[in-house]
């Protein structure tokens, strides 16, 4: 076009060059990170003169859109600084200027939420700031972890952020946070839902914003966190694209188990009501951007419980004079384990696993108690309280037997996690949009880890997924096993997670009126 006599100057300079190489940075920048429509990308295209307006403008303006980039076209004989400042008040990030005008040449024209003037940078630069806003609240949240019921850190900074995007969020529980948008159209509630708590686990990675507080956001719940509060964000940019709810939800203590049910105690799946419900978590050892979704129930139960076993202390060489809780402990153990080779089908999924096993303070004296702790899993929620009710009752038997005393302690419980079928296949069809078709991967094999989302599932259609956070062949850093001292996840995936929860719950409202 720079050749045609009539128009002497026709370089996009205020963004990269030319226009191609703009529709490129675009595509290229979105692709299974924003979904173009979704996204706060928005493009007025402004003819400096009359030279440029006319067939040529409405040319530009038709490539842009017939590449899916929402644009707006600017050819009012106004200043050009007076029509980039309307730009700037409407928070339209893009401007391509149709002429020649050196001084923004190489440079972008973005304005990010909060800010009050437009800021002009390098390309290279632009592409750094997109990513940088969320990972930034990642790494807030990864540097200041908290563990279990009670976050104030966490909720403040939370709360403060979902103020700051212009939403009034609500603590519903201690440390349960909620906040809801709304569309200009009527519809139903959607539900997106991010852990906050960490684990008592001191990190080792080499991360210059590690914690050094003894614990670690070992299983992703910071990068849940800050992709929930980068849709919340694009949710705000695009609000006249909702047609009903989204609820926001915020939670602690998904590692006890105990968040979603108080959660749910306090309201948190009503006024509005909520009809389906989205959950992501990152999966360290999954290629980054790869989407794994179960169907049916893939995902196991967890009981947590623990085991006080009572006996009478005494002299190490006069055992007889005591009972011995530790002999008691042992054989409550070993007997445990005989529910799933002799009790349980082999084709049932199940495993118990004791972790913590206490007892005595020095070699010489039979102690009064031991403790033991550990889980029940399996896929079948009968199952688990088959396990259960035996364990129990081999317990205290056992402790009777043996002349001591001992008690069987439920501390926490989640059901295994059932995925809607139905709003899987829907859900997963969005997101193929943003991370491609082979980047979905949806499998019936269920997996003996637990989710307290799963009491969600219960309630209400739910659909829980995995986001791949990277695996040594992407980095060496990457890929090391869930709640590792040393686990790193790959931050470059935060924008999709983000996306994916808002143009989920968008595309689901749309559809499901």
């Amino acid at each position: 076009e720079s050749g045609k006599k009539e128009r002497p100057v026709v370089i996009h300079r205020a963004i990269l060059g030319s226009l191609d190489r703009f529709i490129a940075f675009l595509l290229e920048e979105t692709k299974g990170n924003l979904p173009l429509w979704l996204a706060p990308v928005q493009v007025k295209v402004i003819p400096v003169n009359s030279m440029f307006q006319g067939d040529y403008a409405r040319e530009v303006t038709e490539l842009l859109e017939k590449n899916g980039i929402r644009v707006e076209l600017d050819d009012r004989n106004e200043k050009l600084g007076y029509r980039l400042r309307e730009a700037q008040t409407a928070k339209i990030p893009y401007t391509v200027i149709l002429g020649d005008n050196e001084k923004q040449e190489g440079k972008i024209s973005y304005r990010l939420h909060g800010q009050r003037e437009t800021t002009t940078v390098t390309n290279d630069e632009f592409i750094k700031l997109i990513k940088e806003e969320i990972i930034s609240y990642r790494r807030v949240i990864h540097s200041n972890p908290e563990v279990g019921q009670e976050l104030p850190k966490t909720k403040k900074y939370v709360m403060d952020k979902l103020v700051e995007f212009g939403y009034s969020p609500e603590e519903i529980c201690e440390s349960g946070i909620v906040a809801t948008i709304k569309g200009n159209k009527p519809g139903k509630t959607f539900l997106l839902r991010a852990d906050m708590d960490a684990l008592p686990i001191a990190e080792k990675t080499s991360c210059d914003f590690k914690s050094t507080n003894g614990c670690m956001h070992a299983c992703g719940h910071d990068m849940h966190t800050a992709m929930l509060l980068g849709a919340a964000r694009l949710l705000k940019e695009n609000q006249d694209e909702i047609e009903g709810t989204i609820k926001l939800v915020f939670q602690p203590d998904e590692e006890g188990f105990t968040g979603s049910k108080k959660m749910i105690k306090a309201g948190v799946l009503e006024n509005p009501k909520v009809d389906a419900a989205l959950a992501m978590h990152v999966h360290s050892g999954t290629p980054s951007n790869v989407v794994l979704c179960g169907l049916g129930t893939s995902i196991a139960g967890c009981n947590r419980f623990r085991i006080v076993v009572k006996g009478k202390g005494c002299h190490g060489a006069m055992p007889e004079t005591g009972i011995d809780p530790i002999n008691i402990a042992a054989h409550i153990y070993l007997a445990i384990q005989t529910i799933l080779t002799r009790e349980i089908s082999a084709t049932e999924s199940a495993v118990v696993t004791i972790g913590k096993f206490v007892g005595g303070d020095v070699p010489n004296v039979i102690p009064e108690e031991v403790v033991m702790e550990g889980t029940i899993r399996s896929l079948d929620k009968e199952v688990g309280e088959f396990i259960f009710d035996r364990m129990n009752e081999i317990v205290t038997s056992t402790a009777k037997m043996l002349r001591g005393e001992a008690e069987l302690i439920e501390l926490s419980s989640v059901p295994p996690l059932a995925n809607n079928d139905e709003l899987a296949h829907e859900l997963t069809g969005y997101m193929k949009d943003i991370v491609g078709e082979k980047a979905v991967v949806l499998f019936e094999q269920g997996g003996m880890g637990s989710e307290d989302f799963a009491s969600y599932s219960y309630e209400v259609p739910s659909v829980y997924i995995m986001l791949g956070a990277g695996t040594k062949q992407e980095n060496s850093l990457y890929g090391e096993a869930m709640h590792n001292e040393k686990v790193v996840f790959n931050e470059d995936i935060l924008p999709t997670g983000a996306a994916i929860h808002a143009y989920s719950a968008i595309m689901w409202l749309k559809n499901n009126k």
